[in-house]
């Protein structure tokens, strides 16, 4: 009697057993997902940066991965998008190269101004050995850059027209946390005033600010035109974001879900940086369409004038970022 019993409790749990295994077969996994979160509208190069990785990756790697696209500042802000990585609250930000100072000097590179002549040698230095090593230059603070994805060269506006350096003196502009950007403003005499992105059309309309620096994708998609009376078309600077993730988070996915993810990451880069100078052309011609805004042409006499007085701020920060750098930089002109 106790024979069979022993038998049949065997081949019960057997049956268990193998019911469980079944179970756990035949239960779909559940997908990865990954965050993405931004403070631009969908309209600008990093917007639809975000959305072509969407589609791609969820495209080629099905159940695997569910990505969320979080535009315009709705699931974090300027000031807390980058904790919210380190957090582990999101997986992809792309904040904009001045957003970097705090964990590595060396990037502060980008934020020079009247470094690079035009995006041509902006992708010459990104693709460049020092380029690419600055990717990986914070991964031992667990943030590794997977690329860097252009949005444009930045234009003065303001409601006074800036033709000279003089013209700027004792106007409060906005700018991005960065040090470097302080001191390109101070050197011209005018006052920097640190301020979120998705806080400068108010700032502008409420004379908090009077003028800003960005490219014409961002002044067109934040309706800035519609209260700065002038842009000044100075192309002083670069306004670039780096793709960011988690380091830890990027390490512990399956090899082939990161494989897959990185030749995405590599294809919608190339779209991205393809489209961001139609996109600014594009918004420039919205921006004259409007009627709102007179867009300021410098001689090349004037802008002359802009670099001359800015091009000290390069002797201020080359201890910090490197001589040897700035000079690799320099010579992505041609």
């Amino acid at each position: 009697m106790f024979k069979l019993t022993a038998q049949a409790l065997a081949c019960a749990l057997s049956l268990s057993i193998a019911g469980m295994a079944h179970a756990a077969e035949s239960k779909p996994t559940a997908p990865i997902v990954i965050k993405f979160s931004h403070v631009v509208a969908d309209h600008t190069p990093k917007g639809q940066g975000a959305a072509l990785f969407k589609k791609l990756a969820e495209e080629r790697l099905g159940d695997k991965i569910k990505v969320e696209v979080y535009p315009n500042s709705s699931l974090f802000g300027d000031g807390k998008e980058m904790e919210a990585l380190l957090l582990g609250d999101v997986q992809l930000i792309a904040p904009s190269l001045a957003k970097f100072e705090q964990y590595t000097k060396q990037i502060q590179v980008f934020d020079l101004p009247f470094l690079f002549q035009d995006m041509a040698a902006v992708d010459r230095f990104q693709l460049s050995p020092e380029g690419q090593a600055l990717l990986k230059s914070m991964e031992s603070k667990n943030i590794t850059g997977l690329a860097y994805w252009h949005n444009g060269l930045k234009q003065l506006s303001a409601n006074k027209a800036l033709y000279e350096p003089k013209d700027a003196r004792g106007l409060k502009f906005r700018v991005q946390a960065s040090a470097v950007l302080d001191e390109q403003f101070k050197a011209i005499r005018a006052n920097p005033r640190k301020m979120s992105f998705a806080e400068v059309y108010q700032g502008l309309q409420t004379g908090v600010v009077n003028g800003a620096e960005n490219p014409y994708s961002n002044i067109y998609s934040q309706k800035m035109h519609e209260v700065q009376k002038y842009i000044t078309e100075s192309n002083h600077g670069v306004l670039d974001y780096m793709l960011i993730t988690n380091t830890t988070f990027w390490n512990g996915l399956p090899a082939d879900v990161r494989s897959e993810l990185d030749a995405i990451i590599v294809e919608v880069t190339a779209e991205v940086n393809k489209q961001a100078d139609t996109l600014n052309e594009g918004d420039k011609q919205r921006i004259l369409d409007a009627k709102t805004t007179e867009i300021i042409t410098l001689t090349p006499e004037q802008r002359a004038k802009w670099r001359d007085a800015m091009k000290p701020v390069w002797g201020k920060f080359e201890a910090e970022i490197g001589a040897d750098l700035i000079k690799a930089a320099d010579a992505a002109n041609q």
